[in-house]
């Protein structure tokens, strides 16, 4: 496994690749890898035959007190865990001035998908997200990228800037790892104190619960909402954010459940220092 951090060398080791006839994927990632970022790996080579993992903490998906400082930063630990099952062939790990040499003055910017859940939390965010995600791309040059749908929100405007601008990428989404209780793997679990884990299982209940609710036929979004609200704000450490259920892929809200339409049923909620999230893709049954 090789690692590079020069943009230059990655783009000049992809075109290596592509004229070798060989099918390029890349999993973005901000390092801190755990399970859930070794499966979009495992999915990544079940795709492709080469197989490029990113360890970037992007600064400008970050607002003002956000956790970019302390965000945790293991890059031997990521490049062990890269090494086992669930291996790359390639790292690419550049500096922050090595992807932003200046401070940009282009962003990309996706209208309307970021305008609820996250995105109406985090002014910005998802344009860091996109605009680093096209800087990845650009600089790796894939035919597949992989991302989780843990993140469904980010996926979806990912999915939509790659389509708009016409990138010659195929995105691919992959479900969400789950501890045994259920709860998401995060690397911002690791800020849990013993009983805010414990808590935090709400969130996968709050989702799994509507979508149970939704398969049964149970149509009003506003039930639904104040069904994970309430299974969240049952525990005492939480500090719900958000409870909502919007169309997928346009993430626009909804207030009805048509048969036969699929839906994200979302939420976040602080533990503590964290700010979680869970969220899970639904068809409604007819």
């Amino acid at each position: 496994m090789r690692v590079v951090t020069s943009i230059v060398e990655m783009q000049a080791e992809s075109d290596r690749i592509r004229a070798d006839g060989r099918r390029l994927a890349l999993v973005p990632t901000m390092g801190s890898l755990h399970e859930g970022h070794l499966e979009l790996v495992r999915s990544a080579r079940r795709l492709a035959d080469h197989v490029t993992v990113t360890i970037f903490v992007n600064p400008t998906q970050f607002g003002p007190g956000e956790d970019f400082e302390r965000y945790p930063r293991d890059l031997g630990a990521d490049l062990a865990l890269l090494s086992g099952d669930a291996a790359a062939d390639l790292v690419f790990a550049p500096t922050v001035s090595e992807m932003y040499p200046e401070p940009p003055l282009t962003w990309v910017d996706v209208e309307r998908l970021p305008d609820r859940l996250c995105g109406a939390r985090r002014p910005g965010h998802f344009r860091g997200v996109a605009t680093v995600v096209a800087k990845l791309l650009s600089a790796c040059r894939p035919h597949v990228a992989v991302f989780g749908l843990k993140d469904a929100q980010q996926f979806f405007v990912l999915r939509r800037m790659a389509r708009d601008l016409n990138l010659g990428v195929e995105l691919v989404g992959v479900d969400t790892v789950r501890e045994p209780d259920g709860l998401a793997l995060s690397s911002r679990n690791r800020y849990l104190a013993p009983e805010e884990r414990t808590q935090a299982v709400v969130l996968s209940k709050a989702v799994f619960e509507a979508r149970d609710r939704i398969l049964a036929g149970e149509t009003d979004v506003a039930g639904l909402e104040r069904g994970m609200r309430d299974r969240i704000v049952s525990a005492s450490l939480a500090r719900i954010d958000y409870a909502e259920i919007v169309e997928a892929e346009t993430l626009q809200p909804v207030t009805t459940v048509e048969p036969g339409t699929t839906v994200l049923a979302a939420v976040a909620a602080w533990f503590g220092t964290a700010r979680l999230i869970d969220n899970r893709i639904v068809r409604a049954p007819g």
